[in-house]
């Protein structure tokens, strides 16, 4: 075979073997050259009149194109004219003046021949033309409608107008107050369009037929390289080639089939008429003619791709395949072979299995131990295992495990249970059961060995912890039972159960290797909820240690607050009350970043440093001022512990420690609120905090303006601002922290919005009741941070329990001053505290004068108990001291401290203030008649002298 895989139309079978294809064409296609009657020269003739074809359309697609943009560049030419013309300076004066075609005549010929356009008019808004090329339509009435340009729009359109059909551009010229003064329209006539199309159109031939002829070349390149690569095979040759094409078909050890899309078989060979049993006469024939199977009929004329899709055939079981081939110049059709597997069978079966349970065990890594929850971790592996794995499924722990704890014991409580039904006999989750010794339960938790019982109506031991309800059991229907460990970094914490039914297999040895690894991603999981479960107790109970366990008693201020910490963890939000001296109380709420014990324990030791700067009476700027020097020494230690440890375990990289090993800044923010209920004055301050809401008595929520600072630890020295508001009695103030507000559904100036909202409309509501409010209008749905909120309502101390004067610096003064306080004493109703508040009075205004300097004054409070407080305009402190027994004096404030509840100091912008504090229930009696008061003081002073 001199020239292979060629192909020639025309051949004839019934030539002689030997003859040329010519010889053989000559009757037939004679009128054709000889390269044209081969497969290749047919192909390069139909190539090329295609080509003729497709270049006819592409030139007839040009020149329409060619014209629509003809089109479209008039409609931008005109109304480019038509605008330059109406917005060139002087066509509004000129249309305004007594004659504007003189002024405008002119102008438009010269621009409508310098743009190429075929009349540029102008007229009036009544339809008068001022321009036109032609000079008898000059003051003619326009033809058209030009309501839209009158209304002050331009248009562009195509109409007939006097020299033919065009394409025309009207702008109005707009006056004062948008007013249109006139018009003017532009045009081309569509003549000029296509003649300017037309002298297009020679290029527009020429390239097309340039590229014909690329085209023509490139074919014949194509052909010839056909030609070549064919070798102009013959037809005698190709019968040859299809001779022994057709002998390898039929000795093929595969069945070969093509089937028609009708289900017509056009071919088999041997092996498919054996393997399916075909007639000898089958070609021919629909497929569901020869005593088939529907199914195996169905699967062999399907005109889908199959590949290796097992089937029955009688007793043998085909692999089939089936390809459909797209039709060249034939039938639509499919190739189908067939394979004979039946010896593959059991190995297909054993394999599905395989495949199966792999299956399994991959969707079990994505479906088992998805969140830090025991129960849920359980309840998650017996949902995955039923109905794929078993009927029903049930998981026990160890009920110390449930607690995050160790395990200890062999009761268990059934954590998770699931089923193919609800209506059956296992015990329901939430029971406390103590499996007897012999049950598979408690050997598997004893061994931590599976246990497996492949037919539960035989007699294992299984039943021993409850006859009864293993009668049920059965009744039920329940066949088989699997018992695996619940083991983890060997710790064993419970036992997985698995049963399965009488409708389904009964559990077997590869089936408990399947459920053991099931079960040991499950414990892997649970182990780390339970560590986490006991990590995040501690941290939730040092957290609450931390946190005020109530609100102390005080008269300023009624106040209720909500703590909800994250659920992702442990924050460092805080909050307090702190009554102070003088009826005055401190509100604080607070925020460290990050969450943990780490966040936790940083809150314990603010919460502790806020109280201790409130009781040196500290201003709520000076108190923030400590706050931000304790935060940063407290991040220094931090940064020096961890490049310490880094250094130890040697993580230096290039002489510096890695990120990672440096603690991460502390960081909080904190808002201090002082109030003042004798003045009704609030002080607030706050650093890096969210500012408070205010509710005034008359149900108007807004949002002081207070200064903000920079977060503490960041704020370098930097001076912190305070407000001062004048409260009425019944106002609120609403203390929170961010997490109240951040939601990832929303910003926080809606989260703000919504909390001002809901504020305003509960205002006649009491401190608990809108806690709830807004925690049920404001809160996340899942928060992510601790959320504190604090709300307090105002009082006043009125006038009628507050008490002043001004004493003059001069000792004979004392004694005027203690009897009107005597007497301010009697009218309150507190006699029985008399005595010892005069003498705690006259003690304190004597060191006052000796000591101190003006103003001296003197004001009493009746709160709860009474207040006394001795302000001067000295910043000496006070100090007590041990007076020796021959000393006359040195005993005034030991005899203060003794006979007062509590007593201080707190400085203000002008001196200071000595205050104590007595309560009722504490006084000290009156001396009984007969008796000297100078004997109490007496005791008081021999008690001092037994210390």
């Amino acid at each position: 075979m001199k020239r292979r895989f060629g192909l020639f139309s025309g051949w004839d079978a019934s030539a002689p073997a030997g003859a040329s294809p010519a010889a053989a064409d000559s009757g037939r296609f004679r009128w054709l050259p000889s390269g044209a009657r081969s497969v290749a020269g047919q192909m390069f003739v139909l190539q090329l009149i295609i080509l003729l074809l497709f270049g006819v359309a592409a030139g007839t697609v040009l020149v329409v194109q060619a014209r629509q943009a003809g089109v479209n560049e008039a409609r931008q030419r005109t109304f480019a004219a038509a605008a330059g013309f109406a917005h060139a300076p002087g066509t509004l004066a000129a249309m305004d003046s007594p004659d504007p075609s003189a002024l405008l005549q002119p102008r438009a010929e010269q621009v409508r021949k310098e743009t190429g356009i075929d009349y540029l008019v102008a007229f009036s808004p009544a339809g008068i033309r001022w321009t036109h090329p032609n000079a008898h339509l000059i003051g003619r009435h326009v033809i058209g409608n030009y309501a839209q340009p009158l209304h002050g729009h331009p248009r562009t359109y195509t109409l007939n107008t006097p020299i033919g059909v065009a394409v025309e551009s009207t702008v109005p010229v707009l006056g004062e107050h948008a007013k249109v003064v006139g018009l003017v329209t532009a045009g081309i006539t569509v003549r000029n369009i296509h003649h300017q199309v037309i002298r297009q159109l020679p290029l527009l031939l020429a390239s097309g037929g340039g590229a014909l002829l690329l085209a023509t070349a490139g074919i014949a390149l194509v052909n010839r390289r056909l030609r070549r690569q064919t070798r102009g095979l013959e037809p005698a040759e190709l019968r040859r080639m299809y001779d022994h094409h057709d002998a390898v078909l039929h000795a093929a050890r595969e069945g070969v089939l093509i089937v028609a899309a009708d289900g017509t078989l056009l071919l088999s060979n041997d092996e498919a008429r054996r393997l399916l049993g075909l007639p000898e006469d089958a070609e021919g024939r629909q497929l569901t003619d020869l005593g088939l199977a529907p199914s195996l009929a169905s699967l062999l004329s399907s005109t889908r791709p199959v590949t290796d899709e097992v089937c029955e055939a009688g007793d043998r079981l085909l692999a089939v395949s089936v390809r459909p081939t797209p039709p060249h110049g034939c039938r639509p059709s499919s190739i189908v072979t067939l394979r004979d597997t039946t010896e593959l069978r059991a190995v297909a079966g054993r394999a599905a299995v395989a495949q199966r349970r792999l299956r399994l065990l991959y969707d079990a890594m994505s479906s088992i131990g998805t969140t830090l929850d025991v129960e849920r971790t359980a309840e998650e592996l017996t949902r995955f295992t039923v109905p794929r794995f078993a009927d029903y499924a049930c998981v026990d722990l160890l009920d110390s495990v449930l607690r995050g704890g160790e395990p200890e014991g062999t009761m268990m409580r059934r954590t998770a249970l699931s089923g193919i039904d609800s209506d059956h006999p296992l015990y329901p989750v939430g029971t406390l059961v103590d499996f007897a010794s012999q049950t598979p339960q408690a050997i598997g938790l004893g061994t931590g060995t599976p246990v497996l019982e492949p037919d539960l109506r035989n007699d294992g031991g299984w039943e021993q912890n409850d006859p009864d309800n293993a009668d049920r059991i059965l009744a039920h229907g329940i066949r088989s039972m699997l018992v695996v460990p619940v083991r983890a970094r060997g710790v064993l914490m419970g036992v997985a159960s698995f049963w399965r039914t009488a409708q389904t297999e009964p559990f077997e040895e590869e089936d408990q290797a399947v459920a053991e690894e099931l079960v040991a991603r499950a414990a892997v999981a649970i182990d780390n909820a339970r560590r986490y479960t006991r990590e995040h107790t501690t941290a939730v109970t040092l957290q609450r240690s931390l946190l005020p366990r109530g609100v102390p008693d005080q008269s300023a201020l009624e106040v209720a607050y909500r703590y909800l910490p994250a659920q992702a963890g442990v924050g460092g939000d805080w909050f307090d009350v702190i009554p102070l001296p003088g009826a005055r109380v401190a509100l604080v709420v607070g925020d460290v970043v990050g969450h943990g014990l780490h966040a936790a324990a940083t809150m314990g030791r603010l919460r502790t440093a806020v109280t201790n700067f409130s009781a040196l009476d500290l201003s709520p700027d000076e108190l923030l001022v400590h706050l931000d020097e304790l935060v940063s020494r407290i991040d220094s230690d931090e940064r020096g512990d961890a490049q310490g440890a880094g250094e130890f375990e040697g993580l230096l990289r290039d002489g510096r420690v890695a990120r990672d090993s440096i603690a991460n800044v502390t960081g909080a923010s904190c808002l201090y609120a002082l109030y003042d209920p004798v003045a009704g004055r609030v002080t607030i301050a706050r650093a890096g905090h969210p500012g408070p809401a205010l509710i005034l008595p008359d149900g108007t929520a807004t949002y002081p303006d207070v200064p903000v600072s920079p977060p503490l630890g960041l704020g370098d020295g930097m001076p912190v601002e305070t407000l001062e508001l004048e409260l009425p009695e019944g106002s609120y103030l609403v203390l929170y922290t961010d997490g109240l507000l951040e939601d990832r559904q929303r910003d926080i100036g809606e989260g703000l919005d919504l909390l001002r909202d809901t504020l305003a409309d509960s205002a006649g509501h009491g401190p608990e009741a809108l806690c709830t409010a807004v925690l049920d209008a404001v809160l996340p749905a899942r928060p992510i941070d601790d959320v504190a909120l604090l709300v307090a309502r105002t009082r006043l101390l009125g006038p009628e329990h507050v008490a002043e004067w001004e004493v003059p610096c001069d000792p004979a003064a004392v004694g005027p001053v203690r009897a009107e306080c005597a007497a301010t004493l009697e009218a309150w109703g507190l006699g029985d505290v008399g005595y010892t508040a005069e003498l705690i009075l006259s003690e304190l205004i004597t060191n006052a004068v000796r000591y101190g300097s003006p103003p001296i004054r003197v004001r009493l409070l009746h709160d709860r108990g009474l207040i006394c407080e001795v302000a001067d305009g000295s910043s000496t402190a006070p100090h007590p001291r041990r007076a020796a027994a021959t000393d006359e004096g040195g005993r005034g404030l030991f005899l203060v401290a003794q006979l007062a509840s509590r007593w201080g100091t707190r400085y203000t912008a002008r001196g200071k203030v000595i205050w104590a504090e007595l309560s009722p229930q504490e006084a000290t009696p009156e001396p009984a008649a007969g008796t000297e008061a100078a004997d109490s003081t007496d005791d008081i002073l021999d008690q001092w002298e037994s210390i």
